[in-house]
Protein backbone atom coordinates (compact mmCIF):
# COMPACT_ATOMS: atom_id res chain seq x y z
CA UNK A 1 0.00 0.00 0.00
CA UNK A 2 2.68 2.51 0.66
CA UNK A 3 4.05 1.99 -2.62
CA UNK A 4 0.96 3.21 -4.13
CA UNK A 5 1.20 6.57 -2.50
CA UNK A 6 2.93 9.56 -4.76
CA UNK A 7 3.09 13.50 -3.63
CA UNK A 8 3.53 15.95 -5.91
CA UNK A 9 4.85 18.88 -4.36
CA UNK A 10 7.61 21.84 -4.31
CA UNK A 11 10.33 22.55 -1.46
CA UNK A 12 8.81 25.77 -1.31
CA UNK A 13 5.25 25.61 -0.91
CA UNK A 14 3.86 25.07 2.88
CA UNK A 15 1.05 23.33 1.62
CA UNK A 16 3.31 20.81 0.25
CA UNK A 17 4.77 20.53 3.38
CA UNK A 18 2.04 20.05 5.62
CA UNK A 19 0.91 17.06 3.37
CA UNK A 20 4.42 15.70 3.63
CA UNK A 21 4.08 16.29 7.64
CA UNK A 22 0.96 14.08 7.81
CA UNK A 23 2.19 11.22 5.64
CA UNK A 24 5.09 10.95 8.17
CA UNK A 25 3.66 11.63 10.99
CA UNK A 26 1.56 8.72 9.80
CA UNK A 27 3.77 6.74 9.53
CA UNK A 28 2.93 6.14 5.65
CA UNK A 29 5.57 5.79 3.15
CA UNK A 30 5.45 7.48 0.29
CA UNK A 31 7.33 8.53 -3.23
CA UNK A 32 7.96 12.45 -3.53
CA UNK A 33 8.03 14.23 -6.62
CA UNK A 34 9.63 17.59 -6.87
CA UNK A 35 7.51 20.03 -9.51
CA UNK A 36 8.84 22.82 -11.22
CA UNK A 37 6.39 25.32 -11.83
CA UNK A 38 7.57 26.79 -14.14
CA UNK A 39 8.00 23.61 -16.39
CA UNK A 40 5.09 20.95 -15.07
CA UNK A 41 5.10 17.86 -15.32
CA UNK A 42 2.71 15.63 -17.29
CA UNK A 43 2.02 14.04 -14.24
CA UNK A 44 0.71 16.88 -12.56
CA UNK A 45 -0.89 17.91 -15.54
CA UNK A 46 -3.24 14.97 -15.95
CA UNK A 47 -3.54 14.67 -12.08
CA UNK A 48 -4.86 18.54 -11.86
CA UNK A 49 -6.02 19.50 -15.23
CA UNK A 50 -8.35 21.96 -13.95
CA UNK A 51 -6.29 24.37 -11.36
CA UNK A 52 -2.72 22.93 -12.64
CA UNK A 53 -1.39 23.61 -8.64
CA UNK A 54 0.49 21.51 -6.43
CA UNK A 55 0.11 19.30 -4.15
CA UNK A 56 -1.24 16.57 -5.25
CA UNK A 57 -1.72 13.00 -3.71
CA UNK A 58 -1.83 9.97 -5.64
CA UNK A 59 -3.19 7.03 -4.07
CA UNK A 60 -3.31 3.94 -6.48
CA UNK A 61 -3.46 6.05 -9.53
CA UNK A 62 -6.41 8.36 -8.02
CA UNK A 63 -5.46 11.58 -7.43
CA UNK A 64 -6.70 13.99 -4.90
CA UNK A 65 -5.61 18.00 -4.73
CA UNK A 66 -6.53 20.72 -2.19
CA UNK A 67 -4.13 20.45 0.69
CA UNK A 68 -7.21 20.37 2.77
CA UNK A 69 -9.24 18.01 0.80
CA UNK A 70 -5.71 15.60 0.86
CA UNK A 71 -5.51 16.11 4.75
CA UNK A 72 -8.96 14.80 5.69
CA UNK A 73 -8.14 11.60 3.33
CA UNK A 74 -5.12 10.73 5.16
CA UNK A 75 -6.44 11.36 8.39
CA UNK A 76 -10.29 9.54 7.65
CA UNK A 77 -9.11 6.93 4.83
CA UNK A 78 -5.47 5.96 4.66
CA UNK A 79 -4.47 5.92 7.57
CA UNK A 80 -7.44 3.82 9.01
CA UNK A 81 -7.18 1.36 6.57
CA UNK A 82 -3.52 1.13 6.78
CA UNK A 83 -3.64 0.70 10.78
CA UNK A 84 -6.04 -2.03 9.90
CA UNK A 85 -4.04 -4.22 7.96
CA UNK A 86 -0.91 -3.57 9.28
CA UNK A 87 -1.23 -3.02 12.74
CA UNK A 88 -1.75 -6.29 15.18
CA UNK A 89 -3.39 -7.34 18.11
CA UNK A 90 -5.40 -4.56 20.48
CA UNK A 91 -4.34 -1.94 17.82
CA UNK A 92 -4.96 -3.26 14.70
CA UNK A 93 -8.83 -4.46 16.73
CA UNK A 94 -9.22 -0.54 17.31
CA UNK A 95 -8.64 0.39 13.54
CA UNK A 96 -10.59 -2.34 12.43
CA UNK A 97 -13.71 -1.04 14.36
CA UNK A 98 -12.67 2.78 13.48
CA UNK A 99 -12.30 1.96 9.26
CA UNK A 100 -15.96 -0.34 10.20
CA UNK A 101 -17.46 3.00 11.13
CA UNK A 102 -16.59 4.91 8.38
CA UNK A 103 -18.00 2.16 6.35
CA UNK A 104 -20.99 2.06 8.15
CA UNK A 105 -21.16 5.38 7.59
CA UNK A 106 -21.13 5.13 3.50
CA UNK A 107 -23.57 2.56 3.78
CA UNK A 108 -25.68 4.76 5.33
CA UNK A 109 -25.34 8.06 2.97
CA UNK A 110 -26.28 5.82 0.26
CA UNK A 111 -29.00 4.07 1.71
CA UNK A 112 -32.08 5.17 -0.85
CA UNK A 113 -30.19 6.33 -3.45
CA UNK A 114 -28.66 5.26 -6.41
CA UNK A 115 -25.30 7.02 -5.83
CA UNK A 116 -24.03 9.34 -3.23
CA UNK A 117 -25.48 12.56 -4.80
CA UNK A 118 -28.58 11.00 -5.51
CA UNK A 119 -29.54 10.42 -9.24
CA UNK A 120 -26.24 11.44 -10.87
CA UNK A 121 -22.52 9.72 -10.68
CA UNK A 122 -20.38 12.20 -9.25
CA UNK A 123 -17.02 12.91 -7.46
CA UNK A 124 -17.56 11.31 -4.08
CA UNK A 125 -18.47 7.72 -5.83
CA UNK A 126 -15.67 7.95 -8.06
CA UNK A 127 -13.69 8.91 -5.34
CA UNK A 128 -15.01 6.30 -2.75
CA UNK A 129 -15.62 3.18 -5.32
CA UNK A 130 -11.78 3.09 -6.54
CA UNK A 131 -10.68 3.10 -2.23
CA UNK A 132 -13.17 0.31 -1.65
CA UNK A 133 -12.36 -1.61 -4.42
CA UNK A 134 -8.50 -1.34 -3.26
CA UNK A 135 -9.74 -2.16 -0.45
CA UNK A 136 -11.14 -5.93 -1.88
CA UNK A 137 -7.87 -6.44 -2.94
CA UNK A 138 -5.80 -6.18 0.17
CA UNK A 139 -8.99 -8.56 1.83
CA UNK A 140 -7.93 -11.15 -1.14
CA UNK A 141 -4.03 -10.35 0.13
CA UNK A 142 -4.52 -11.07 4.00
CA UNK A 143 -7.74 -13.39 3.61
CA UNK A 144 -9.27 -10.97 5.79
CA UNK A 145 -12.88 -9.93 5.94
CA UNK A 146 -13.31 -6.08 6.56
CA UNK A 147 -15.70 -6.00 4.20
CA UNK A 148 -18.53 -8.05 3.29
CA UNK A 149 -21.78 -7.98 1.02
CA UNK A 150 -23.55 -9.62 4.19
CA UNK A 151 -22.52 -6.56 6.83
CA UNK A 152 -22.60 -4.09 3.67
CA UNK A 153 -25.21 -5.11 1.10
CA UNK A 154 -26.05 -1.44 -0.40
CA UNK A 155 -22.62 -0.60 -0.63
CA UNK A 156 -21.63 -3.97 -2.75
CA UNK A 157 -24.48 -3.26 -4.64
CA UNK A 158 -23.61 -0.04 -5.74
CA UNK A 159 -19.75 -1.16 -6.51
CA UNK A 160 -21.33 -4.28 -8.81
CA UNK A 161 -23.17 -1.16 -10.88
CA UNK A 162 -20.54 0.68 -11.65
CA UNK A 163 -18.28 -2.61 -12.62
CA UNK A 164 -20.69 -2.65 -15.11
CA UNK A 165 -20.28 0.49 -16.24
CA UNK A 166 -18.47 0.58 -19.13
CA UNK A 167 -15.89 3.57 -18.58
CA UNK A 168 -15.26 2.55 -14.73
CA UNK A 169 -14.28 -1.13 -15.66
CA UNK A 170 -12.11 0.63 -17.91
CA UNK A 171 -10.41 2.95 -15.61
CA UNK A 172 -9.39 -0.62 -13.12
CA UNK A 173 -6.86 -2.37 -13.42
CA UNK A 174 -6.86 -6.08 -14.35
CA UNK A 175 -7.89 -8.42 -10.99
CA UNK A 176 -5.23 -10.98 -11.34
CA UNK A 177 -2.04 -8.61 -11.41
CA UNK A 178 -3.50 -6.34 -9.46
CA UNK A 179 -4.13 -8.77 -6.55
CA UNK A 180 -0.60 -10.39 -7.68
CA UNK A 181 1.22 -6.86 -7.33
CA UNK A 182 -0.16 -6.23 -3.89
CA UNK A 183 0.80 -9.39 -2.63
CA UNK A 184 4.53 -8.97 -3.63
CA UNK A 185 4.76 -5.79 -2.47
CA UNK A 186 3.62 -7.11 0.83
CA UNK A 187 5.76 -10.10 1.01
CA UNK A 188 8.75 -7.80 0.04
CA UNK A 189 7.92 -5.32 3.21
CA UNK A 190 7.46 -7.93 5.28
CA UNK A 191 11.01 -9.08 4.29
CA UNK A 192 12.66 -5.93 5.15
CA UNK A 193 11.21 -5.53 8.35
CA UNK A 194 12.18 -9.28 9.44
CA UNK A 195 15.78 -8.27 8.19
CA UNK A 196 15.78 -4.86 10.09
CA UNK A 197 14.45 -7.23 13.00
CA UNK A 198 17.34 -9.67 12.74
CA UNK A 199 19.96 -6.87 12.64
Amino acid sequence: MAKEIKLLGTWASPFSHRIELALKLKGLQFHYLEEDLSNKSQLLLQSNPVHRKIPVLIHNGNPISESLVIMEYIDEVLWTAFKAYNDKGKEQEDAIEEFSQQLKFLEGELKGKEYFGGERFGFVDIAAFFILQFLTVLQEVKEAELMTEEKYPVLFEWMEKLQGNEVVAGCLPPREKHVAYVRARRAAAEEAASKTKAA
